[in-house]
């Protein structure tokens, strides 16, 4: 790495409603870098993967994110070419939660094709019996 170039650390995510698990995510990606840089899942892209909508809107999700400390940039995605902004913003190290998969498949060779050195990290699950957003989603169902 050059020696002025800051340490960027990438996160990938809905980040619809937001639990202590993703501010695991967030310590731990402050902890391995200087900057932190958030990438926030695009709304069509959110409704093709999970099949249904965030709870709330990309813009939404930018503007809480754009208010936490630990994060850098809150930037959105793009809405066609997932590996866009790891392209544009070449970090030095991406941070995977730990059951992230949808585009995690094709990462490792889509870094070697673009001749990027960034390293791949799987974070450790957080209480992932209790801190994960499809069991907060279903717990809230249960009242509404």
């Amino acid at each position: 790495m050059p020696p002025n170039r800051k340490k960027r650390v990438m996160i990938f995510g809905t980040f619809d409603i937001l639990h202590l698990g993703h501010f695991h995510i967030f310590m731990k990606a402050r902890k391995m870098g200087d900057e932190v840089v958030a990438v926030i899942a695009r709304d069509i892209n959110v409704q093709k993967i999970k099949g249904q909508k965030a709870f709330h809107s990309e813009q939404e999700r930018k503007f809480i994110l754009s208010r936490i400390d630990l994060i850098d940039h809150a930037v959105l995605g793009d809405k066609k070419d997932v590996y866009k902004m790891i392209k544009k913003m070449k970090p030095y190290i991406i941070l995977l939660g730990y059951d992230q998969t949808n585009f995690a498949d094709k990462l490792q060779e889509n870094l070697e094709k673009n001749n990027l050195k960034t390293k791949v990290v799987r974070a450790k699950p957080f209480n992932s019996r209790h801190y994960k957003t499809t069991k907060i989603k279903e717990y809230l169902n249960r009242f509404l």
